[in-house]
């Protein structure tokens, strides 16, 4: 069974940033509302900082979106950009020339 992968990955903050624009919503009142800096909301919503767990639960209690979709997103977002890092690809194809050997 073959797999889909976006071309581009997605930061979960690309959906969180269009849910708070079609909801209106301004930054600075949601980050006062769950608790976060309005930089590290901005930040996360501008996908300049990763999510965490906690802060993927905030957003699921004050928005609505589950907090298991976002983390899954940042998840592949993570692992699709280490897959773009050259310097890591190298270092994983040499680890596995070396494992082969075992």
């Amino acid at each position: 069974m073959k797999t889909y992968v976006c071309q581009r990955p997605i930061h979960p903050g690309e959906l969180l940033k269009e849910e708070v624009e079609y909801r209106n919503t301004k930054q600075t009142k949601l980050a006062e509302q769950i608790g976060i800096s309005y930089k590290m909301l901005n930040d996360i919503l501008n996908c300049r900082r990763p999510l965490t767990t906690s802060t993927a639960l905030l957003f699921e209690a004050a928005l609505g979106i589950d907090a298991g979709l976002l983390m899954r997103m940042q998840l592949d977002y993570n692992l699709q950009t280490a897959k773009k890092d050259s310097f890591l690809m190298k270092r994983l194809r040499n680890i596995r020339k070396i494992a082969a050997v075992w």
